[in-house]
């Protein structure tokens, strides 16, 4: 038997401006980036809460790693806590951009050339939710410049 991924759900992320706590460009950026709602949708529908928060540092290479953690309701009223970290990456040629204010410039970059991952866990306090504790997910994200797109994909 051969693992195979399976499209779990599908979270389109609104986001507000970052925060900068620090920037230094070519070296490090540490910035937050708040979590302002959103839609769920695929095997479970919903919404993203307002509230939750991104944190990122990004490096020289423009090597972004992130821990964000989120409340999520579905549509009859189940809520579960997502805290998904990942790595999001570009192209050498994006790097004095990424260490600008401006986060407009990821809707021109081709999605293709965005490296994008992420390994979400769940915590749940409803039973119906409980096997999203059992189970591995893998997301794959889009970034743009107002939030972002990320698949969570369910691993068989």
């Amino acid at each position: 038997m051969h693992p195979s991924l399976e499209l779990f759900i599908t979270l389109t992320i609104r986001v507000d401006r970052p925060i900068v706590i620090y920037n230094d460009p070519g070296k490090v950026k540490r910035q937050l980036i708040p979590i302002s709602g959103g839609e769920m949708a695929g095997r479970l529908r919903g919404r993203i809460l307002p509230g939750g928060m991104d944190s990122q540092i990004i490096d020289h290479e423009g090597v972004c790693r992130l821990s964000a953690r989120y409340g999520v309701e579905t549509e009859d009223g189940k809520r579960f806590f997502i805290e998904n970290n990942g790595i999001r990456r570009v192209p050498a040629r994006y790097l004095p951009q990424l260490f600008a204010d401006d986060m407009a410039f990821f809707a021109t970059i081709p999605p293709d050339e965005i490296y994008f991952f992420t390994t979400p866990t769940f915590e749940v306090a409803d039973d119906a939710l409980s096997f999203l504790q059992k189970e591995i997910f893998i997301g794959q994200g889009t970034r743009g410049n107002d939030g972002l797109v990320i698949a969570f994909y369910q691993l068989r």
